[in-house]
Protein backbone atom coordinates (compact mmCIF):
# COMPACT_ATOMS: atom_id res chain seq x y z
CA UNK A 1 0.00 0.00 0.00
CA UNK A 2 2.86 2.87 0.87
CA UNK A 3 5.92 2.86 -1.01
CA UNK A 4 8.77 2.42 1.26
CA UNK A 5 11.01 4.92 -0.77
CA UNK A 6 8.22 7.14 -0.42
CA UNK A 7 8.04 6.41 3.56
CA UNK A 8 11.86 7.15 3.70
CA UNK A 9 11.37 10.45 1.87
CA UNK A 10 8.76 11.26 4.70
CA UNK A 11 10.65 10.06 7.80
CA UNK A 12 13.48 12.80 6.49
CA UNK A 13 10.97 15.66 5.84
CA UNK A 14 9.69 14.59 9.46
CA UNK A 15 12.70 14.87 11.39
CA UNK A 16 14.13 17.67 8.97
CA UNK A 17 11.23 19.96 9.24
CA UNK A 18 12.97 21.22 6.05
CA UNK A 19 12.05 19.88 2.36
CA UNK A 20 15.62 21.44 1.77
CA UNK A 21 17.18 19.63 4.36
CA UNK A 22 15.29 16.55 3.75
CA UNK A 23 16.37 16.64 -0.29
CA UNK A 24 19.85 17.55 0.53
CA UNK A 25 20.48 13.89 2.99
CA UNK A 26 18.56 12.35 0.70
CA UNK A 27 20.49 12.90 -2.40
CA UNK A 28 17.04 13.89 -3.96
CA UNK A 29 15.83 16.79 -6.10
CA UNK A 30 13.41 18.92 -4.03
CA UNK A 31 10.90 18.24 -6.51
CA UNK A 32 11.30 14.89 -5.93
CA UNK A 33 10.84 14.66 -2.37
CA UNK A 34 7.64 17.20 -2.41
CA UNK A 35 6.40 14.48 -5.35
CA UNK A 36 6.93 11.38 -2.63
CA UNK A 37 5.40 13.45 0.10
CA UNK A 38 2.12 13.91 -1.90
CA UNK A 39 2.24 10.36 -3.43
CA UNK A 40 2.16 9.45 0.32
CA UNK A 41 -0.53 11.67 1.25
CA UNK A 42 -2.59 10.54 -2.05
CA UNK A 43 -2.09 7.02 -0.95
CA UNK A 44 -3.42 7.98 2.55
CA UNK A 45 -6.03 10.12 1.96
CA UNK A 46 -4.92 12.48 4.57
CA UNK A 47 -2.74 15.16 4.71
CA UNK A 48 0.69 14.68 6.66
CA UNK A 49 2.20 17.91 6.91
CA UNK A 50 1.22 21.40 7.54
CA UNK A 51 3.54 24.00 5.36
CA UNK A 52 3.60 27.44 4.12
CA UNK A 53 6.72 29.28 2.59
CA UNK A 54 8.15 29.25 5.97
CA UNK A 55 7.27 26.43 8.19
CA UNK A 56 6.63 22.84 7.95
CA UNK A 57 5.06 21.34 10.61
CA UNK A 58 3.67 17.61 10.82
CA UNK A 59 -0.34 17.40 11.29
CA UNK A 60 -1.95 14.93 13.71
CA UNK A 61 -1.88 12.62 10.97
CA UNK A 62 1.62 13.23 10.38
CA UNK A 63 2.23 12.49 13.74
CA UNK A 64 0.35 8.79 13.23
CA UNK A 65 2.46 8.15 9.86
CA UNK A 66 5.54 8.51 12.00
CA UNK A 67 4.90 5.43 13.71
CA UNK A 68 3.42 3.28 11.42
CA UNK A 69 6.14 4.50 8.69
CA UNK A 70 9.38 3.56 11.18
CA UNK A 71 7.90 0.08 11.92
CA UNK A 72 7.03 -0.99 8.67
CA UNK A 73 10.36 -0.05 7.39
CA UNK A 74 12.20 -1.54 9.90
CA UNK A 75 9.52 -5.02 9.36
CA UNK A 76 10.63 -4.58 5.51
CA UNK A 77 14.28 -4.13 6.14
CA UNK A 78 14.04 -7.73 8.44
CA UNK A 79 12.25 -9.64 5.73
CA UNK A 80 15.10 -8.23 2.81
CA UNK A 81 17.73 -9.63 4.86
CA UNK A 82 15.66 -12.77 5.60
CA UNK A 83 15.03 -13.63 2.03
CA UNK A 84 18.16 -12.38 0.92
CA UNK A 85 19.96 -15.27 3.17
CA UNK A 86 22.29 -12.66 4.35
CA UNK A 87 23.32 -12.14 8.27
CA UNK A 88 24.70 -9.06 9.80
CA UNK A 89 28.06 -9.81 11.05
CA UNK A 90 30.65 -7.59 12.63
CA UNK A 91 31.01 -5.52 16.07
CA UNK A 92 28.75 -2.77 16.39
CA UNK A 93 30.03 0.04 19.07
CA UNK A 94 27.20 1.94 20.82
CA UNK A 95 27.02 4.12 23.19
CA UNK A 96 23.97 5.30 25.01
CA UNK A 97 22.93 7.64 27.80
CA UNK A 98 21.65 5.76 31.25
CA UNK A 99 18.45 7.24 31.25
CA UNK A 100 17.71 4.51 28.44
CA UNK A 101 19.60 1.57 29.56
CA UNK A 102 17.67 1.66 32.87
CA UNK A 103 14.27 1.44 30.91
CA UNK A 104 14.18 0.65 27.37
CA UNK A 105 17.46 -0.67 26.42
CA UNK A 106 17.19 -5.00 27.30
CA UNK A 107 13.83 -5.36 25.25
CA UNK A 108 15.79 -3.95 22.34
CA UNK A 109 18.89 -5.48 23.14
CA UNK A 110 17.25 -8.94 23.22
CA UNK A 111 14.75 -7.81 19.94
CA UNK A 112 18.50 -6.97 18.14
CA UNK A 113 20.46 -10.33 19.31
CA UNK A 114 17.31 -12.43 18.41
CA UNK A 115 17.80 -11.28 14.99
CA UNK A 116 21.51 -10.62 14.58
CA UNK A 117 22.85 -13.09 17.02
CA UNK A 118 26.17 -13.21 14.85
CA UNK A 119 27.06 -9.18 15.77
CA UNK A 120 28.98 -8.53 18.30
CA UNK A 121 27.86 -5.46 20.65
CA UNK A 122 30.76 -3.00 22.35
CA UNK A 123 28.43 -0.94 24.60
CA UNK A 124 29.27 2.20 26.29
CA UNK A 125 27.31 4.27 28.80
CA UNK A 126 28.11 8.17 29.43
CA UNK A 127 27.31 11.02 29.80
CA UNK A 128 25.36 12.58 26.24
CA UNK A 129 28.01 15.43 26.17
CA UNK A 130 31.07 12.70 26.32
CA UNK A 131 29.23 10.48 23.84
CA UNK A 132 28.85 12.86 21.34
CA UNK A 133 32.60 13.60 21.89
CA UNK A 134 33.61 9.92 21.72
CA UNK A 135 31.77 9.63 18.36
CA UNK A 136 33.15 12.35 16.64
CA UNK A 137 36.79 11.21 17.60
CA UNK A 138 35.96 7.73 15.70
CA UNK A 139 35.47 5.90 18.79
CA UNK A 140 31.62 5.02 18.60
CA UNK A 141 29.52 3.87 15.43
CA UNK A 142 25.83 4.45 16.80
CA UNK A 143 24.68 6.76 19.61
CA UNK A 144 21.87 7.24 21.29
CA UNK A 145 22.29 10.29 23.65
CA UNK A 146 20.29 13.81 24.66
CA UNK A 147 21.18 17.18 22.51
CA UNK A 148 21.01 20.86 23.85
CA UNK A 149 18.20 23.03 22.32
CA UNK A 150 19.92 24.55 19.20
CA UNK A 151 22.38 21.17 18.20
CA UNK A 152 20.90 20.34 15.14
CA UNK A 153 22.85 16.92 14.71
CA UNK A 154 20.97 13.53 15.33
CA UNK A 155 17.73 12.10 14.16
CA UNK A 156 15.15 12.24 16.26
CA UNK A 157 14.06 9.34 18.60
CA UNK A 158 11.47 10.87 21.10
CA UNK A 159 11.06 14.83 22.03
CA UNK A 160 10.47 14.95 26.00
CA UNK A 161 9.81 17.45 29.08
CA UNK A 162 12.27 17.88 31.85
CA UNK A 163 11.02 18.26 34.56
CA UNK A 164 12.54 18.59 38.91
CA UNK A 165 12.28 15.30 40.75
CA UNK A 166 13.00 14.31 43.94
CA UNK A 167 11.90 12.34 47.35
CA UNK A 168 8.26 12.65 47.96
CA UNK A 169 9.26 13.95 51.78
CA UNK A 170 11.36 16.51 50.44
CA UNK A 171 10.77 20.07 51.15
CA UNK A 172 12.46 23.32 49.54
CA UNK A 173 13.12 26.04 51.56
CA UNK A 174 12.67 29.09 49.13
CA UNK A 175 15.14 31.21 51.76
CA UNK A 176 17.78 28.69 51.24
CA UNK A 177 20.06 27.97 47.78
CA UNK A 178 18.16 25.00 45.58
CA UNK A 179 20.45 21.40 46.25
CA UNK A 180 20.84 20.20 43.19
CA UNK A 181 22.15 16.67 42.32
CA UNK A 182 23.76 16.78 39.24
CA UNK A 183 25.68 14.91 36.44
CA UNK A 184 29.38 16.63 36.29
CA UNK A 185 30.41 18.61 33.37
CA UNK A 186 29.64 18.21 30.07
CA UNK A 187 26.37 16.48 31.92
CA UNK A 188 23.35 18.11 29.30
CA UNK A 189 20.11 18.20 32.05
CA UNK A 190 23.33 19.49 34.66
CA UNK A 191 23.72 22.64 31.94
CA UNK A 192 20.03 23.04 31.51
CA UNK A 193 19.10 23.01 34.83
CA UNK A 194 21.28 25.77 35.59
CA UNK A 195 20.88 27.52 32.88
CA UNK A 196 17.13 27.81 34.04
CA UNK A 197 18.16 28.39 37.65
CA UNK A 198 20.14 31.38 36.46
CA UNK A 199 17.32 32.86 34.36
CA UNK A 200 15.23 33.08 37.74
CA UNK A 201 17.86 34.08 39.49
CA UNK A 202 17.44 31.45 42.18
CA UNK A 203 20.55 30.54 43.93
CA UNK A 204 22.04 27.10 44.01
CA UNK A 205 24.75 24.66 45.33
CA UNK A 206 25.64 21.24 44.37
CA UNK A 207 24.75 18.72 47.07
CA UNK A 208 25.73 15.29 45.18
CA UNK A 209 27.56 15.32 41.89
CA UNK A 210 27.66 11.44 40.06
CA UNK A 211 29.09 10.44 37.05
CA UNK A 212 26.45 7.49 37.72
CA UNK A 213 22.74 7.84 36.66
CA UNK A 214 22.01 4.93 39.57
CA UNK A 215 24.15 7.00 41.78
CA UNK A 216 22.06 10.46 40.96
CA UNK A 217 18.80 8.70 41.61
CA UNK A 218 20.16 6.71 45.25
CA UNK A 219 20.87 10.58 46.31
CA UNK A 220 17.27 11.81 45.13
CA UNK A 221 16.20 9.23 46.65
CA UNK A 222 17.79 9.85 49.84
CA UNK A 223 16.40 13.50 50.03
CA UNK A 224 19.70 15.28 49.25
CA UNK A 225 18.39 17.43 46.98
CA UNK A 226 16.56 17.80 43.41
CA UNK A 227 17.50 16.55 40.38
CA UNK A 228 16.26 17.76 36.29
CA UNK A 229 15.14 14.34 34.48
CA UNK A 230 12.69 13.56 31.57
CA UNK A 231 9.26 13.31 32.68
CA UNK A 232 9.14 9.99 30.78
CA UNK A 233 11.84 7.83 32.28
CA UNK A 234 11.09 9.02 35.90
CA UNK A 235 12.54 6.00 38.51
CA UNK A 236 10.59 4.82 40.58
CA UNK A 237 10.32 6.02 44.30
CA UNK A 238 10.80 9.86 43.07
CA UNK A 239 8.12 11.91 41.63
CA UNK A 240 7.54 15.51 40.56
CA UNK A 241 8.52 18.34 42.26
CA UNK A 242 5.36 20.52 42.91
CA UNK A 243 5.01 23.59 41.69
CA UNK A 244 4.77 25.45 44.94
CA UNK A 245 8.70 24.70 45.22
CA UNK A 246 8.78 27.90 42.85
CA UNK A 247 11.45 26.32 40.91
CA UNK A 248 11.90 27.36 37.30
CA UNK A 249 10.97 25.44 33.98
CA UNK A 250 13.37 23.26 32.90
CA UNK A 251 11.95 23.56 28.84
CA UNK A 252 12.31 20.37 26.35
CA UNK A 253 14.95 17.84 25.65
CA UNK A 254 15.35 15.77 22.28
CA UNK A 255 16.89 12.14 22.62
CA UNK A 256 18.79 11.78 19.30
CA UNK A 257 20.41 8.61 17.12
CA UNK A 258 23.87 10.00 15.79
CA UNK A 259 25.99 7.67 13.33
CA UNK A 260 29.15 7.53 12.19
CA UNK A 261 29.22 5.90 9.10
CA UNK A 262 32.99 5.82 8.54
CA UNK A 263 33.61 1.92 9.67
CA UNK A 264 31.95 0.62 6.50
CA UNK A 265 31.81 -2.60 8.56
CA UNK A 266 29.31 -1.23 11.17
CA UNK A 267 26.87 0.44 8.81
CA UNK A 268 24.60 -2.44 8.57
CA UNK A 269 24.32 -3.33 12.22
CA UNK A 270 24.34 0.47 13.19
CA UNK A 271 20.82 1.04 10.93
CA UNK A 272 19.85 -2.29 12.50
CA UNK A 273 19.95 -1.36 15.60
CA UNK A 274 18.85 2.58 14.94
CA UNK A 275 15.38 0.88 13.75
CA UNK A 276 14.89 -0.53 16.32
CA UNK A 277 15.78 2.37 18.77
CA UNK A 278 13.22 4.63 16.57
CA UNK A 279 10.44 1.95 16.52
CA UNK A 280 10.92 1.73 20.70
CA UNK A 281 10.91 5.42 20.88
CA UNK A 282 7.80 5.70 19.09
CA UNK A 283 6.15 3.66 21.67
CA UNK A 284 7.49 5.76 24.44
CA UNK A 285 6.26 8.15 23.31
CA UNK A 286 2.54 7.54 22.87
CA UNK A 287 2.62 6.15 26.69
Amino acid sequence: MYDTSHLRTFLAVAQTLSFTQAARRLGLRQSTVSQHVRRLEDSAGRQLFSRDTHSVELTEDGEAMLGFARRILEVHEQAAAFFAGTRLRGRLRFGTSEDFVLTRLSEILEAFRHDHPEVDLELTVGLSGILHEQLAAGKLDLVLAKRLPEDPRGELVWHDELVWIGAERLRLDTDRPVPLIVFPPPGITRALALQALERQGRPWRVACTSTSLNGLIAAARAGLGVMAHSRRLIPPGLVRVPDRAGLPELGQVDFVLLHDRRRAAARGAAEALASAVLAAGDRLHRR
